[in-house]
């Protein structure tokens, strides 16, 4: 069994997978659809929860600086729901603060052209976000 992360964007959702172990988070896809038509990402996440075994997801919260949720993070908080309602798996939210700007720097320290970027940026940020709840998990079982 493993873990899926989600970054979601309003017009892409990111994608991270954990290896077996819950030990290493690695980017797995993007998905693109109509701007703000979350709900047309459930048939994929569907496929990819059974042909991987997913145990558990974990989206990342777009927590405001100051600690407050804005509306990205009431979105996201809507978003969890619908996962929950049609996928009948439990999703953990997650503090993703600076996520994406972690994964922008990451992209052009590698060199990438800004088209390349683009196309890296939601499932690296997903990689983050998951990689960070598993050091969490496996230091709060140590």
């Amino acid at each position: 069994m493993r873990y899926l992360g989600i970054d979601l964007g309003t017009k892409t959702v990111g994608l991270a997978l954990s290896d077996e172990t819950k030990t290493i988070a690695n980017s797995l896809k993007t998905i693109y659809f109509d701007n703000e038509d979350y709900l047309s990402t459930i048939a994929e996440l569907k496929e990819i929860i059974r042909e991987y075994d997913i145990q558990k997801i974990i989206l990342g919260l777009p927590i405001n600086m100051n600690g407050t949720l804005g509306e990205r993070a009431n979105i996201t908080l809507a978003y969890k729901k619908m996962l929950e309602d049609n996928l009948d798996i439990e999703v953990i939210m997650f503090d993703e603060r600076l996520t994406s700007v972690i994964s922008n720097s990451i992209l052009i320290e590698a060199d990438l052209s800004r088209k390349k970027r683009k196309k890296k940026v939601d499932s690296l940020a997903a990689q983050i976000i998951l990689q960070d709840y598993l050091d969490k998990e496996k230091n709060e079982n140590e």
